[in-house]
């Protein structure tokens, strides 16, 4: 990240509130699981729960502690190899397809390792000899991040138990009607900027702010709900590759797809794994965990198309949205309401390249975004998960097309 064009905090005491309910949000997450929970990894693509909270723990240790409290000894020097993720400068690392093998160190272990580095950056934080609070605030949003894995990796180790346990226990499940269809959006066509203008924090793939040329536009003014994926389904849509890019149908053939993730046959009807466990389909609801391929496989089947990041960074302009209005209040997409952004991160039809402008910062902390361009397709908006006042209209979520298990839907849009 570059750090130097981080918002700065007030003072040192909001910046020590603000590091200690973020570090203790992960232990609340994590509270809720056993040992054994915390140590599942249940494919390439997760990670376990303790690995999470260890890997968040060393960032801070790596980035922040190690080079700027001069007495600080690392907890355990084996720890930079288990817990490295993808930074090539920083050394070797444990392979990431075999973090479910780690059975020591224990989550008791992980739990100490916390405690200390904690105890270290509440000691920097006290002497703070220059400004580091623009990567502290970094350290903070990328365990945000991991927060958002820590549900999305454990509801998908769930749902590969026949038991389907439930991570929360739902009090209560009320009926919807079907959300009916909001209509569209529309947005005149011209020069919009678009990216982050360096009021407030952001991460360096949303900078620099720059001016992007659109057509006239209109986009749907809520994403596709669970009640008319399901035409799409009965409609024959995973069984009509002309509705499919090639390696989406390549995917569909290989992976069995039918339905979204999670989705279940019941009968004639479907049954849904969600984080409190097995319930009905909620037609008002956001249709969530569904790939890139599956989004354009709609779109196409419906005669419209994804939008742009860029058109739907304009529409959510256009449309009011905030950040921090939308606080994370349960673990599965709430029914839809009013309001331009709602529970589920949204696919777009624009692959993840730097923006005009961009330089990837340097030093090791430069890996964090810029080494991912290629290969993979952006989301935008939150989901019903993302960490409260984690999310802007400027985020760039990316990830790979075939990806399912992240709390992933989409909207329409079309040219006029």
């Amino acid at each position: 990240m570059n750090t130097q064009a981080v918002a700065r905090h007030p003072g040192i005491g909001a910046l020590k509130k603000r590091y200690n309910e973020v570090r203790q949000r992960t232990e609340t997450l994590s509270s809720l699981l056993t040992a054994e929970d915390q140590t599942l990894q249940s494919m390439p693509d997760a990670s376990p729960v303790k690995w999470h909270r260890a890997h968040t723990t060393w960032f801070f240790e790596t980035f922040v502690l190690l080079p700027h409290l001069p007495d600080y000894r690392a907890f355990d020097s084996r720890y930079g190899f288990l817990f490295n993720s993808y930074y090539e400068t920083v050394g070797p690392r444990h392979a990431r397809e075999a973090r479910g093998l780690l059975s020591r160190p224990g989550v008791a272990d992980i739990a100490a390792y916390r405690e200390a580095v904690d105890h270290a950056m509440i000691k920097l934080l006290d002497r703070m000899p220059e400004d580091l609070s623009g990567l502290i605030e970094v350290g903070l949003q990328h365990e945000q991040q991991h927060q958002e894995l820590i549900l999305t990796d454990i509801k998908h180790a769930f749902s590969m138990n026949p038991l389907r346990p439930s991570y929360l226990e739902l009090k209560e499940e009320r009926k919807y009607s079907c959300f009916t269809f909001a209509g569209w959006l529309r947005i005149v066509g011209g020069n919009h900027q678009v990216g982050h203008d360096g009021n407030g924090f952001a991460f360096d793939n949303e900078r620099p702010a720059h001016q992007v040329l659109l057509q006239d536009f209109r986009i749907s003014r809520r994403p596709v709900s669970v009640a008319e994926y399901q035409e799409f389904i009965d409609d024959g849509g995973y069984r009509s590759p002309r509705f499919w890019l090639a390696d989406g149908w390549s995917a569909v053939l290989a992976q069995h797809w039918e339905a979204p993730a999670y989705w279940e046959r019941d009968g004639m009807d479907w049954r849904i794994f969600t984080l409190y466990g097995m319930r009905s389909l909620n037609p008002a609801e956001p249709v969530c965990h569904v790939s890139y391929y599956e989004a354009a496989a709609y779109a196409a089947w419906a005669g419209k198309r994804l939008p742009t990041e860029f058109e739907w960074e304009c529409a959510a302009r256009h449309a009011g949205s905030a950040n921090g209005m939308l606080p994370c209040l349960t673990h599965h997409p709430r029914p839809m309401t009013d309001g331009f952004i709602q529970d589920v991160w949204e696919w777009t039809a624009s692959a993840y390249m730097p923006y005009p402008g961009y330089r990837t910062p340097a030093g090791a902390i430069g890996e964090y975004n810029g080494k991912f361009m290629v290969n993979r397709m952006i989301l935008r908006g939150r989901s019903c998960i993302t960490p409260p006042g984690h999310e802007r209209i400027t985020y760039r979520n990316f990830f790979d097309p075939c990806v399912r298990w992240q709390f992933s839907g989409f909207r329409l849009a079309e040219d006029i």
